[in-house]
C-alpha cells in the first residue's frame, strides 16, 4: 500500500517524503517542513500520538492518521493530540485524496475570518485564539476538531446544522455513524465556553435533528469584527 500511495501522489506532482518509523518521520519532517502529512499509527517505535504531538509542537500542517483500529477510543485520541482526520484501513485511495484536498481547504482564505464574541470570549478564526475579553484569564485551549467543528457553526449563525451535514464537514465521508464523537465534541465546547454547560445559551442543541450556534437577539454575542 506505501508503495502504491508514493506512485500514485507522485503521479498527482506531489513531492514525496517516507519514513519507516516514528523518529525518522519527526527527523524528516524537520528536515523537510511538510505541506500535508499522512501518518500511520502502525509505527514499530513510537506510537502514532506520540509522533502527531511531536509534530504539533512546531507544524500546524494537516495531518491524516491511517489505521486499523477502527474504535472511536483510538479516534478520539489521534483527533485530541492534532489530527486532522482518520481513515481506517482498508481505504480506497480517491477517498484519501479527497479527504487531503478537504484538509487543504480548511486552511485557505483564514486571514479574512472574522472574530466573534461568545459571552465573556472573543474568538478569531484567524488567529485560532479564544480569548478572554476582560484579560482576567489565559486563553482557552481548542483541540484542531473542536476548532473545525466550532467554526462551522459559527460560519452558520442561526441555522440549523444536521448531524449528518456536521459529521461530513467536520470528520468528512465515511463518519456517518459517529453521532457519538459528535455529541462528545458538542460537550467539550460547551465545558470550555458555556457558563453553564448543562443550559447552554449560544450552542444548542434540537434534539433529532442537530445543532445550532445561536448569537443573541441583541447582536452582543456575533461578529465583533
Amino acid at each position: 500500500m506505501l508503495r502504491a500511495l508514493r506512485i500514485n501522489l507522485r503521479v498527482r506532482d506531489f513531492d514525496v517524503h517516507t519514513a519507516a518509523t516514528g523518529a525518522e518521520a519527526l527527523q524528516e519532517a524537520s528536515r523537510h517542513p511538510p505541506d500535508l502529512v499522512i501518518l500511520d499509527l502502525g509505527l514499530p517505535d513510537l506510537d502514532g500520538v506520540q509522533v502527531i504531538q511531536g509534530l504539533r509542537g512546531w507544524t500546524s500542517a494537516p495531518i491524516i492518521v491511517l489505521s486499523g483500529r477502527a474504535d472511536s477510543t483510538d479516534k478520539v485520541e489521534a483527533l485530541d493530540a492534532g489530527a486532522d482526520d482518520y481513515v481506517t484501513k482498508p481505504f480506497n485511495l480517491e477517498e484519501l485524496f479527497a479527504r487531503m484536498r478537504a484538509v487543504s481547504r480548511r486552511g485557505i482564505g483564514e486571514g479574512d475570518e472574522p472574530q466573534y464574541r461568545i459571552g465573556d470570549v472573543t474568538i478569531d478564526l484567524a488567529a485560532k485564539r479564544v480569548t478572554p475579553r476582560d484579560g482576567s484569564a489565559a486563553d482557552v485551549r481548542l483541540t484542531p476538531t473542536e476548532w473545525h467543528l466550532l467554526e462551522v457553526l459559527l460560519r452558520n449563525p442561526g441555522k440549523l446544522l444536521g448531524q449528518q451535514y456536521l459529521l461530513n464537514e467536520v470528520w468528512g465521508p465515511g463518519y456517518a455513524e459517529a453521532a457519538g464523537n459528535l455529541r462528545l465534541y458538542m460537550a467539550q465546547l460547551r465545558r470550555k465556553l458555556e457558563p453553564d454547560p448543562a443550559e447552554p445559551r449560544w450552542l444548542i442543541t434540537e434534539p433529532g435533528m442537530g445543532y445550532r450556534f445561536q448569537p443573541d437577539p441583541d447582536g452582543a454575542d456575533s461578529r465583533a469584527g
